[in-house]
């Protein structure tokens, strides 16, 4: 389940893994900036991805895999515990919103270039 979530989160334009904490902790970036964090033990994975306050809340009160962010800004990210049981579809959704989230605070120059190089590369 792991790679296929590191797969998804590669999968979303510009994004790029970095490894800034040491080797354990999988970062995905998009413009230099973090939307998700991955981390695996034991066959359970643990990803901390942005999210909007008011959704993180509510997410965190629906589902108790999903905690205040761990060693994050508690407001602003969620940390969720990945099992077989959780729904990929759910956890896909999050990490657009967290990406979303990340590239909408990107510089107006960094969004144009991002966009430019995409642009490019399909045509």
């Amino acid at each position: 389940m792991y790679e296929e979530i590191v797969a998804y989160g590669l999968s979303k334009k510009e994004a790029v893994k970095d490894y800034p904490f040491g080797p354990e902790t999988l970062v995905l970036k998009v413009g230099g900036k973090m939307f998700a964090l991955l981390t695996e033990k034991d066959g359970i994975s643990h990803v901390s991805l942005k999210c909007d306050p008011a959704i993180a809340e509510n997410l965190r009160e629906q589902n108790k895999a999903i905690k205040p962010g761990y060693h994050l800004n508690k407001k602003h990210w969620n940390t969720i515990t990945v099992d077989p049981a959780f729904p990929l579809d759910d956890l896909y959704s999050m990490i657009d919103h967290s990406y979303e989230l990340v590239f909408k605070s990107l510089t107006k120059a960094q969004r144009e270039a991002i966009t430019m190089r995409i642009r490019a590369a399909e045509s």
